[in-house]
């Protein structure tokens, strides 16, 4: 893995059972402050890696995968309805 995808990944593993972040936060976290969409493509391109408690920052489920993410989200305790995450 490059440095970005090592750090990016290091942000995600750390997160915990119900805790929901965006895109940006990650990227920010990571210390690559606005890469926001290399840190979608991460996901995209590796999988795993605590995907489903990535969202966007107007707590959106990602495109596509709505259901199964919302599925993993209500199994760890987090509030989700018509697509997004609904704050605690």
């Amino acid at each position: 893995m490059t440095p970005f995808e090592t750090d990016v990944a290091t942000v995600l593993a750390a997160l915990r059972d119900g805790e929901v972040v965006s895109y940006g936060e990650v990227a920010a976290e990571a210390g690559h402050p606005g890469a926001h969409r290399a840190v979608g493509r991460f996901l995209r391109d590796y999988g795993g890696h605590h995907w489903w408690r990535v969202v966007t920052s107007t707590g959106r489920l990602v495109p596509g995968h709505e259901v199964e993410q919302a599925r993993l989200l209500a199994a760890e305790g987090v509030d989700v309805s018509d697509g997004r995450v609904r704050p605690a």
